[in-house]
């Protein structure tokens, strides 16, 4: 395994931090804080090029704010400087956090996505009888610091990069020496990486016939029950000793039954919403009436067309869904 190199003096390099910089204000264009960046552009990323080429950039200047959607998380946004250097470091290292990827891991990568995971996802429930689905709890905030920075440094070998790497993760904590920041770029690639480590030994070293992951959630897919069952102990003692993460009640059920699967009820040949999720449409969709926000709702629609919901659509929109789908 080759580790990659002399890619720190890219990071620094004025071009790049330039590209960084457009990147970042992508959809925040009329912020104050980007609007002050942008006024002494030239200036300000001189000044990040010095900084990192001299070894004394800084992270940790978030800011926080909870959010309940659908569970509570707690998002941690860096300021803009550090959006910044995050979209900078991502420009040139982010082919080797991806070569690193396998086929089906579909959470944070360019040509993935959640609706190529869902046609994986149904190829492998008209295929196989069988699921063990499982997710990792509190995975954002179990993440250990050590064991990723000894991740990093089996992909990376420059030294200063590693650094660079370790002062991100640094700045942020749950716990002593635990959690990555939910809203951070960079946190996105860390994670994929984390993980990476078990989805090389699901795959590669035990030989599962199909599986899936989209960040945390993943599913294994079986023939056999009893396959099922004896790969279930040892997914849970590599979560458990190799990650120090802890998982989730696991489900182990027949395809056919349906999976629940990213808000959905997945099977071979349809994909449902289940209740809960139509429960969620309609309460964010009568708030978004109230506020008259395209904005919101857009991606609400997105969510339920992508099911095959056209009753449930119907009856929302011309009947009285919301009440219906309440108490379903």
């Amino acid at each position: 395994m080759r580790r990659a190199g002399n890619l720190y003096p890219k990071i620094a390099e004025l071009e790049n931090l330039e590209l960084a910089f457009w990147k970042a204000q992508r959809r925040k264009s009329a912020r104050s804080d980007v609007q002050a960046f942008r006024a002494n552009l030239s200036g300000n990323l001189r000044r990040l090029s010095e900084e990192l080429l001299s070894g004394n950039v800084a992270f940790g200047n978030y800011r926080y704010f909870t959010i309940y959607d659908p569970k509570e998380r707690v998002i941690c946004a860096a300021d803009f400087r550090e959006r910044v250097l995050h979209h900078a470091i991502i420009n040139v290292c982010e082919p080797v956090f991806e070569k690193y990827q396998i086929f089906d891991s579909f959470a944070c990568r360019k040509g993935k996505g959640l609706d190529a995971c869902l046609v994986r996802t149904r190829e492998f429930c008209r295929k196989y009888r069988w699921f063990l689905k499982a997710d990792v709890h509190k995975f954002f905030d179990s993440v250990d610091h050590a064991v990723l920075l000894r991740l990093l440094s089996r992909r990376f070998k420059d030294g200063r990069l590693i650094d660079l790497f370790s002062k991100i993760i640094e700045s942020y904590e749950t716990c002593p020496g635990k959690g990555l920041p939910i809203g951070n770029l960079t946190s996105q690639y860390f994670a994929n990486l984390y993980l990476g480590v078990a989805d090389h030994l699901i795959k590669d070293a035990w030989r599962v016939p199909a599986y899936v992951r989209y960040m945390d959630d993943f599913v294994l897919f079986f023939d056999e029950k009893e396959q099922a069952k004896c790969v279930k102990a040892r997914v849970e003692e590599l979560f458990s000793r190799a990650l120090k993460l802890d998982l989730n009640a696991f489900q182990l059920n027949r395809t056919e039954r349906g999976l629940p699967f990213l808000s959905y009820r997945v099977f071979g040949d349809c994909l449902r919403l289940s209740q809960k999720a139509k429960r969620r449409f309609c309460r964010k969709m009568e708030e978004a009436n109230r506020e008259e926000s395209a904005e919101r709702a857009l991606p609400l629609l997105a969510f339920v067309q992508r099911a095959d919901s056209y009753g449930f659509r119907r009856e929302f929109f011309y009947g009285n869904g919301s009440r219906t789908a309440r108490t379903a």
